[in-house]
């Protein structure tokens, strides 16, 4: 009888702390794109605290020209009297030292700038530096990230391109089955996925047939100048522009001759100032 009991509790232990899950400390500052108003930058600052103290550190991994990267994403901090903010570059496949995983890691605000999101995964995916990304956000780092930067904070990333059409369009002209191509991304932020430059660039088709494809997952289209703070399980709107939320609860899909339709979506648009759930 004593064995079936510490058997039982041992189960009742095991379900209570797996059910459990770790609340990170820090925020997801997630840009759409474009410029950053000033009212942005003020509020990325005052939420790192980097005015008491402490560094921020930009991964321009994303771009093309990192080194150009590192210096337009600095200026705006620079000019508010941030000058404790450093471009930190990582190569696929270079040997990590502790000292550069660490200035990830001890960061009070890692910034993730634009270009191409499957550039930057390529390089951190499953090293150090993305296991760094994610212990300072754990313990209260301020996580940020446009364009690119944006799309790589989901678990489910959207890549920008289109597997039936590989010739590259900022938009979607059609809602097909199979034809939105994900990869692995951070997963800071999970149950949704982000797009970006979204009202300018007129990324609905892409949106819905991410959440027809994936319909667990909420669909989030961050506009330029516009972005989402995410803290725990809500996201608070700020910038200048408009955030449109996709959400397929009946999880419905059908398929006719390569085309999607479901029935019963959701659509809601957000601006500055509100606040929705992620769950």
């Amino acid at each position: 009888m004593k064995k079936i009991l510490f058997c039982f509790s041992l189960l009742v232990a095991f379900h209570f702390s797996s059910a459990q899950k770790t609340t990170p400390k820090g925020k997801l500052v997630i840009i759409g794109g474009g410029s950053r108003p000033d009212a942005m930058v003020d509020r990325i600052i005052a939420e790192a605290g980097l005015k008491q103290g402490g560094y921020g550190i930009i991964l321009p991994m994303s771009s093309a020209d990192p080194d150009s990267a590192v210096y337009y994403a600095s200026q705006q901090f620079v000019k508010k009297g941030i000058n404790s903010i450093y471009g930190v570059i990582f190569k696929k496949g270079e040997t990590l030292t502790p000292q550069k995983v660490d200035s990830v890691r001890n960061a009070k605000l890692i910034y993730i700038s634009g270009g191409d999101q499957t550039r930057f995964m390529g390089v951190v995916q499953g090293t150090d530096i993305e296991k760094a990304i994610r212990d300072a956000y754990m313990k209260g780092s301020i996580v940020g990230g446009t364009s690119a930067g944006a799309a790589v904070m989901s678990k489910i990333m959207i890549t920008g391109d289109e597997l039936k059409h590989p010739e590259y369009s900022s938009t979607f002209r059609n809602i097909e089955e199979a034809n939105i191509e994900t990869k692995p991304g951070l997963g800071l932020v999970e149950g949704v996925i982000i797009d970006q430059h979204f009202v300018k660039r007129s990324r609905y088709n892409r949106l819905i047939s991410a959440i027809i494809e994936y319909p667990l997952e909420k669909g989030i289209g961050i506009d330029e100048a516009t972005a989402i703070i995410v803290s725990g399980n809500t996201a608070e709107v700020i910038g200048d522009s408009q955030v449109i939320v996709f959400e397929n609860p009946k999880r419905s899909k059908v398929v006719t001759n390569g085309k999607l339709s479901a029935k019963g979506l959701t659509l809601n648009i957000y601006v500055s100032g509100e606040k929705f759930s992620l769950k």
